[in-house]
């Protein structure tokens, strides 16, 4: 197998996570205090109107490449043929466009900021449908929605292989799952074909640490990261991967309103909402949540269990990764507040490629660790932002 190219972007960003076998009990434990009259109370603000529409997006050059790239140093918007996610309920999307609670435990993965497809970038704005304005023939975006806990086809989640509830511990297993499905995919030339995958994962382990500190710990995050990262290297060829970072989740306790949904929020990761303030319990939370990650709250970005991104919040994290993709080492937009929407910029017409930070396949598990440690250095160092970067590795 020729050189294998994986590009690396770290991205800090805030969800709440269970393990994926507890979020049924989690979730009725939650709406079992409510009333019929709140389980059944309408949010139309959380929710698209169906007549919305964004502007265009035009950019000077939208074409691909000459021929295919063979160095991932030279690949343009419209050399990418293929588009994949892996993680957890940000990235299934669940509630995104619930309009009450009971609507919560379906994941409209059609609209997940890093791979939903439903429509056009008009109608809603993911990367999947940015990158479909350079490509429409960009294989692997989620057409529908899906149920937690349901099995599903992949004529419906596309190559949105995330599931809802799971931990870093449950990354390879989705790896694995997700590169026998390009390889044995129809249409999809595993060999040539530019593929990019988004990889968010994390926020369940710090919403579990208290119950189990050594299963979630920051060594076994590093561990199971680096797993699927080598796995993807090993087997994998001409792929770029988004590694999104994680916001400091304390802020969660931030978001809570006197309503029945935000409730859940107990529920679903009571490790961070229960402690006291000030308390040792949330001092040593918030301190593993910093090695993990190595204003005002608009209320309109977060679904009715004040958890989960709305699909304004999907198209503000779309919004973020597209531009970090495009912008060098040093100079990347950091994102401190949703309060502003961010405006999408179009790839340098002097640097029109996906900028990467690539470093040598065969370095070896130990470099990989090594690397995978330096981001622990950076998310300490971004603590208080929400840069939507990129990193590299060959």
């Amino acid at each position: 197998m020729e050189w294998l190219w994986i590009a690396v972007a770290t991205c800090m960003l805030t969800s709440p996570y269970v393990k994926g076998n507890d979020w049924w009990w989690e979730y009725e434990e939650g709406i079992r205090h409510y009333s019929q009259e709140a389980l059944n109370k309408e949010f139309p603000e959380k929710t698209r109107p169906v007549s919305f529409k964004h502007p265009e997006f035009q950019c000077p050059d939208m074409s691909p490449s000459p021929s295919v790239p063979s160095s991932v140093e030279y690949v343009k918007a419209a050399d990418i043929k293929v588009i994949a996610a892996l993680g957890d309920s940000l990235t299934t999307a669940i509630g995104a466009n619930a309009t009450t609670v009971l609507g919560i435990p379906i994941e409209f993965r059609h609209v997940s900021w890093s791979i939903g497809g439903y429509g056009s970038f008009q109608e809603v704005i993911t990367l999947a449908n940015i990158i479909k304005l350079f490509n429409p023939k960009l294989l692997g975006a989620a057409p529908g929605k899906t149920v937690h806990g349901m099995q599903a086809h992949i004529s419906e989640t596309g190559f949105n292989l995330a599931v809802t509830g799971h931990n870093t511990f449950n990354l390879p297993d989705q790896t694995r799952h997700l590169i026998d499905t390009l390889r044995g995919y129809e249409g999809l030339n595993f060999e040539e074909d530019w593929k990019l995958l988004t990889i968010l994962m994390g926020m369940n382990d710090i919403c579990d640490y208290c119950k189990d500190k050594a299963l979630f710990s920051v060594d076994n995050f590093i561990h199971y990261m680096t797993m699927a990262l080598e796995m993807l290297m090993n087997e994998v060829p001409r792929m770029i991967v988004n590694v999104v970072q994680i916001l400091p989740m304390h802020t969660l306790r931030e978001v809570q309103k006197p309503t029945p949904g935000c409730l859940l929020q107990r529920s679903f990761c009571s490790c961070l909402i229960e402690p006291v303030p000030r308390s040792p319990e949330l001092q040593e939370m918030v301190e593993v949540n910093l090695e993990f990650q190595s204003g005002k709250i608009d209320m309109t970005f977060f679904t009715h269990d004040c958890f989960h991104f709305t699909i304004k919040g999907h198209e503000e994290l779309a919004k973020g990764l597209w531009n970090n993709m495009f912008q060098p080492e040093g100079g990347k937009m950091i994102v401190s507040s949703f309060s502003d929407p961010i405006s999408l910029i179009c790839p340098p017409m002097e640097h029109p490629y996906i900028f990467t930070r690539p470093i040598a396949a065969n370095s070896g598990q130990s470099h990989l660790q090594s690397l995978a440690r330096s981001h622990a250095v950076i998310f300490l160092l971004l603590l208080l932002h929400v840069p939507l970067g990129c990193l590299g590795l060959v």
